[in-house]
């Protein structure tokens, strides 16, 4: 059963018992993972620009633009304990994003790739509300 949960960070999930996702493959250390641990407390964001996001997201996604000067203002309150999921247009901005989360103290991070791969990863909904 899909559903999306609104909180203080907005959070995507797949059922309460959580999911094994796969999604595409490439090379380098936070290159897109061939398996994830996709819970209810997983939290998904876009890192691409508001108007990238703006032309379709995953429903429920929390838009942090990697390239925008509030990045790491906006990552720094969220939970570093928590679980996230991270989707850029090819991956190489998530992967960006998450070696600087990393070095904020972050410590489950997971690259999606694209927004499509990880619309497929995950079965959430691409949506352009």
């Amino acid at each position: 059963m899909k559903r999306i949960i609104t909180a203080i960070a907005i959070v995507a999930t797949l059922g309460a018992g959580g999911l094994a996702l796969s999604a595409c493959s490439s090379t380098g250390e936070n290159a897109p993972m061939a398996a994830v641990d996709f819970t209810a407390d997983t939290i998904v964001i876009d890192v691409r620009t508001p108007e990238e996001f703006d032309t379709g997201h995953l429903a429920g996604a929390l838009n942090i633009n990697w390239q925008g000067a509030e990045f790491m203002q906006a990552v720094d309150v969220l939970d570093k304990s928590a679980n996230y999921v991270i989707y850029c247009r090819s991956g190489n901005r998530a992967g960006q994003a998450i070696d600087m989360m990393t070095s904020m103290g972050f410590t489950n991070l997971t690259n999606l790739g694209s927004v499509e791969e990880a619309a497929k990863a995950t079965g959430i909904a691409v949506v352009t509300d």
